[in-house]
């Protein structure tokens, strides 16, 4: 069985970005519009949102969006992005390519060097043809390419899919590419969800390590795990289906097809598994949090992600031992564990533990053990 080591990592951040002062602006236009036609039909009044209530509520305070055209439009609330002819490169392969060529160039690889493309991310463009497929394409590498899903752990159910393939030389080198545009998905017209979500693209690198070989500065995958239980409380309806359940199929009602969640019972069951799911996987390797120089966590709720680490640790922790890019990019869905941990991993010794886990819909977790070489 081979050795297993990420060797290259990038990540892409749209230069866009949106405050939450202005995300709240446009919904609460929206709710002053709105509110009459309620009242007119008998329904409550919708309530108004807040800086403050979404910092308590998320830890957000601004996010990058791909396109910023559209969002704050009350009358629109959506991204305005264009169609793109079929002959054209799709706007989630073209970001999922900027991330990629960063993640190459660190790995000191050249696309042609690559033997699989598994494109992992909570939302796919389109089901095929496979987005995975477009960017080996695009990119010239060799072998094969597929999508795969599972909601905000996805990158890291992508690097436990590659690191067992690699493992077990089915394939040399492999890049899971993370490309997250999940503002087109989002409903800025719903306050428990509007204001959680950025996009961003990230991609790692994952290769075997030649015999007697050592990579200064890079990771090996020690081990990897996936753990699932089905929950409503994260859900998206948008699929094939949904034209066929409307009286005209040719136009379809998006309320209550987009992202909604049951927010307080997301917290309290993810915090109970999130904590669990790592002191067990810890546990298999004789290990404990306090032998974990840092944890890359998902990017989705502050308070919880302290919850989790209290309960882990005993004792809460700082950025240092778990560092945060949630405040300024929103949750980035698969890709936020991942930018964790491109963006804070240079000051990290021979010998030191990592672990890259994320929290998605599902439920869903992935966790990767990881020790600097």
């Amino acid at each position: 069985m081979n050795r297993v080591i990420i060797s290259g990592i990038g990540a892409e951040i749209p230069e866009a970005s949106i405050t939450n002062e202005e995300l709240v602006a446009s919904f609460n236009a929206w709710v002053d519009a709105e509110n009459p036609r309620r009242e007119a039909a008998g329904l409550e009044p919708l309530p108004k949102s807040s800086s403050e209530f979404i910092v308590y509520a998320s830890g957000v305070k601004s996010r990058h969006v791909i396109e910023r055209e559209g969002i704050l439009d009350p009358a629109r609330m959506a991204p305005r992005i264009p169609a793109r002819p079929d002959d054209a490169l799709s706007l989630e392969a073209e970001f999922g390519i900027a991330s990629a060529k960063k993640a190459l160039a660190h790995a000191g690889l050249q696309p042609g060097d690559i033997d699989l493309v598994i494109c992992a991310a909570s939302h796919h463009q389109r089901p095929y043809p496979a987005i995975a497929i477009e960017i080996q394409h695009a990119l010239g590498t060799a072998g094969a390419g597929f999508d795969m899903g599972l909601g905000c752990s996805s990158a890291a159910a992508g690097l436990h899919v590659a690191a067992g393939l690699v493992r077990s030389g089915a394939h040399r080198r492999v890049l899971v590419v993370t490309p997250e545009i999940i503002t087109g998905h989002l409903n800025f017209r719903d306050r428990q969800t509007h204001f959680i979500f950025g996009d961003a693209s990230t991609a790692m690198v994952v290769e075997a390590l030649g015999e007697g070989e050592t990579r200064l500065g890079r990771f090996e995958v020690l081990d990897t795990r996936s753990w699932t239980q089905f929950s409503n409380n994260i859900r998206t309806n948008l699929g094939y289906l949904t034209r066929t359940a409307a009286d005209d199929p040719y136009m379809i009602n998006m309320e209550g097809n987009m992202i909604k969640q049951v927010g307080n019972k997301v917290f309290k069951e993810v915090t109970v598994a999130g904590h669990k799911f790592i002191v067990g996987f810890l546990a298999e390797h004789g290990l404990t949090p306090d032998d974990i120089r840092r944890f890359w966590l998902h990017q989705a709720n502050a308070r919880m992600n302290a919850m989790i680490l209290k309960l882990s640790f005993g004792h809460e922790v700082g950025h240092d031992r778990a560092p945060m890019v949630l405040e300024r990019l929103g949750n980035t869905a698969a890709a936020g564990a991942i930018i964790a941990l491109s963006e804070n991993h240079a000051d990290m010794k021979p010998g030191d533990y990592g672990l890259l886990c994320a929290f998605g819909a599902g439920y869903s977790i992935g966790g990767a053990l990881l020790q600097m070489m």
